[in-house]
């Protein structure tokens, strides 16, 4: 009876973890992706990463008494990413490669997922001005890297040509080397959902973006020990 009730519990359990997976892991995978600076289709050290997250968030499930696992996976994923951001320090060509590893973190909690100052200096251990301070700098840095603007002073539209602003020839190619615009799908895994914004839009306005979470793919699960709360600089 009791191995029954046990079984029973733990198909119950996998079962509900896999309806979250499925539901959040895109999203989740989007944002491993930036903080480990991966180019599009390369984006194993980011997975590994989630994967270490969701098995942490897995092995606490009965545990978790109410909290939203979206958000338990999430500071997760930032304090792993924080304790192993020495490894990150040489991106491969991802959105935000030109950041350091606690920039690329500051600005995916705050830009990205939306998570307020004072949560995100607790979650990292960091004075709040130090954290506005990494923000600015990331955001900064992130627009000067930004798409050149027309003369009108607004981003070329779709079928506009980058250099003068005028409507381009049906058929005509992109000239090459032509960035894409701001609004362009994320790297990889699931785009942010309808309304969200990239992480680029957001440091074009300065602003932050609400969370959420869009349909995804799975990830492995397992048993993990605790994360670590040191931020590489």
């Amino acid at each position: 009876m009791v191995r029954e009730r046990r079984a029973a519990r733990d198909g119950r359990r996998a079962r509900e973890f896999e309806v979250f997976v499925a539901g959040a892991g895109g999203r989740l995978l989007h944002a491993a992706a930036l903080l480990t600076a991966e180019p599009t289709g390369d984006t194993e050290a980011a997975e590994r990463l989630l994967t270490a997250a969701l098995a942490r968030t897995y092995a606490r499930w009965d545990r978790l008494r109410g909290e939203d696992p979206y958000d338990h996976t999430r500071r997760t994923l930032a304090a792993l990413f924080a304790h192993r951001g020495h490894r990150y320090r040489h991106p491969r060509g991802g959105l935000l490669a030109r950041l350091t590893p606690q920039e690329r973190l500051v600005l995916v909690l705050r830009l990205y997922e939306g998570v307020a100052e004072e949560q995100t200096a607790a979650a990292l251990g960091l004075p709040v001005e130090r954290v506005r301070a990494i923000c600015t700098r990331a955001v900064t840095a992130m627009r000067s890297a930004a798409p050149r603007r027309g003369a009108t002073g607004r981003p070329p539209s779709a079928g506009t040509s980058a250099s003068t602003g005028t409507p381009a020839s049906a058929g005509q190619p992109q000239a090459a080397g032509t960035p894409p615009s701001p609004g362009a799908p994320p790297p990889s895994g699931t785009p942010p959902s309808a309304g969200h914004r990239t992480v680029t839009d957001a440091a074009e306005a300065g602003t932050g973006a609400g969370a959420g979470a869009g349909p995804g793919t799975g990830a492995g699960t397992g048993a993990g020990a605790g994360a670590g709360t040191g931020v590489a600089p």
